[in-house]
């Protein structure tokens, strides 16, 4: 007789894990110089997006022209290598890229627009005035995570982050810029489209048809460089002659007005603009920003950590980090960027593309940016690349950064409805707050709270515009007051996994991945 032996597969939750396996590279360890420096330029390319998107947006409506532009993205892209280095060598250590954000264009756009600049009838006259407004907003307003930074304020509040109240930051981060993907994608579906379908195709499809993984490496160069073409070649044969201006700034690879702008050489240097002038209303303003900035920029260190395959990242390295962000916001307001800097959720999200966490690759694609910030030519045309390329690739990379926070909840008890209530409740308010906003912005032309204060309407627009912040401030006050007492809080929120590395030296891991360089450690401690 016969027996048969029939394996029963045992139904087993997967474990969790404190850090992301399956990456090649991770934190400290480093692919070959040339893959390095390749990967290296992809890192600056993803991020070239964001900061002519700022440029293109900002100075036109400052009163400046083209050879403006061009001199705003080279002092922004000198700015954001200067702080990518200072923040990989000194700040959090983690492989993050520091650039321009989204969150400083109204407050920028509320100093161009401030009655005080309106007597001035030249317009270039009128950019240079209100590019001293913006930096001198900019510089005072740094002071505040310069201060929560180095103090260890930062330390203390993010010491009351849990795994649970980390998911609606993290996740919002990258869900709360959708405006910049598709949206963008489609403002030339021609173009943005197949760059989408490429790069999905090469990044996840090929490597398994070939089976390889360093296609998906290549991802971003790749699928870029042959829409580019594409998008060339539709150019030259003439096929937006007739399309209207909006169309043909969108699709064409000739209507940035970078090229022409540019300068061959030309180093960007402080106080280019002039000297700054301060007004209050306006490092209020901006001090709103430099917050949403502090907090967004939390949420992409902890994405970033877990993609470069490092241990959570202690509360007090976090403080090292937002005190470093805030001097590189100084930086900014000396250089005269438009814009404050924040960790780049792109480029996290390239980590994950990538499955390269490796440090050295962001500090070679910081050289690229201070390399074309002075040689003009060159990186204008880089940066004449249309902006729905990289609104298909955003649609990818915010995405990898949305699921570093959801891949947060391997740590929490999602059978307890304290959890489903505190998640549920931060991401929906999270989304629907700041779509409240800007509706009523759309509509009315203003926000919703309008009061006499001027500055205290926008500061407010400001913040509850921010998805992330939004959630975040839901979701740890839910976390730390409700049912605080309760013996199976801690469990549920996580905090049992988080507390081995809620200082510094409660896990030996944490000096291999965020001790200082030189020794420096022995001089400035973190606890």
């Amino acid at each position: 007789m016969t027996i048969t032996v029939v394996k029963v597969e045992e139904l087993v939750a997967h474990p969790a894990k404190d850090q992301l396996h399956g990456v090649d590279y991770c934190l400290n360890s480093n692919p070959s110089w040339p893959e390095a420096i390749i990967l290296g330029f992809q890192h600056y390319l993803v991020m070239l997006g964001t900061t002519v998107i700022i440029s293109t947006t900002v100075v036109p409506l400052m009163g400046g022209g083209n050879v403006e532009k061009a001199q705003v993205v080279q002092s922004l892209l000198f700015a954001s290598g200067i702080n990518t280095l200072l923040q990989t060598i000194f700040g959090t250590r983690l492989p993050v890229v520091i650039g321009g954000s989204f969150r400083f264009i109204l407050p920028a756009l509320s100093v161009a627009f401030s009655n005080r600049y309106s007597i001035y009838i030249n317009p270039r006259d009128r950019f240079r005035r209100s590019m001293r407004g913006i930096q001198g907003a900019l510089l005072v307003a740094s002071l505040l995570p310069i201060i929560l930074g180095f103090l260890g304020v930062w330390r203390i509040v993010v010491r009351f982050l849990s795994p649970l109240s980390a998911v609606p930051l993290v996740t919002l981060v990258g869900l709360g810029l959708y405006q910049q993907g598709f949206p963008l994608l489609a403002q030339c579906i021609e173009v943005g489209l197949p760059e989408l379908i490429i790069l999905i195709l090469l990044s996840q499809y090929i490597p398994h048809l070939l089976k390889s993984s360093r296609v998906d490496r290549y991802a971003i160069l790749l699928s870029v460089a042959l829409v580019w073409a594409y998008a060339a070649i539709l150019t030259a044969a003439g096929a937006y002659n007739n399309k209207s201006p909006n169309t043909q700034f969108s699709c064409r690879v000739d209507r940035s007005g970078l090229i022409g702008g540019a300068s061959w050489i030309r180093f960007p240097y402080p106080f280019q603009w002039g000297r700054p002038t301060v007004n209050a209303s306006d490092v209020l303003i901006m001090g709103a920003a430099v917050f949403v900035a502090l907090v967004e920029s939390t949420g992409t260190f902890i994405a970033a950590s877990r993609y470069g395959s490092a241990t959570p990242t202690p509360p007090s390295v976090l403080s090292r980090g937002a005190a470093w962000l805030g001097v590189a916001m100084f930086l900014d307001g000396l250089w005269g960027t438009t814009s404050g800097s924040t960790a780049s959720v792109e480029n996290a999200g390239l980590l994950a593309l990538t499955r390269v966490g490796s440090r050295r690759v962001v500090q070679i694609s910081a050289i690229f940016m201070l390399l074309f910030s002075v040689v003009g030519k060159f990186g204008a045309v880089v940066a004449s690349i249309p902006l729905p390329i990289f609104g298909a690739i955003y649609c990818v990379l915010f995405g990898y950064m949305s699921s570093a926070g959801l891949g947060l909840l391997q740590f929490c008890n999602l059978n307890s409805y304290r959890t489903k209530f505190i998640l549920g409740f931060s991401l929906f308010m999270g989304l629907s707050v700041p779509q409240y906003f800007n509706n009523y912005v759309v509509t009315t032309g203003r926000g919703p709270v309008n009061t006499p204060s001027f500055w205290f309407n926008n500061m407010l627009l400001v913040i509850f515009t921010s998805p992330a912040t939004v959630a975040f401030i839901i979701a740890l006050f839910l976390d730390s007051t409700l049912g605080r007492h309760h013996s199976l809080t801690r469990k549920d929120s996580g905090r049992h996994w988080w507390g081995k590395f809620r200082h510094f030296d409660d896990d030996p891991r944490s000096e291999e991945f965020y001790s200082l360089p030189y020794g420096l450690s022995k001089y400035f401690p973190s606890i």
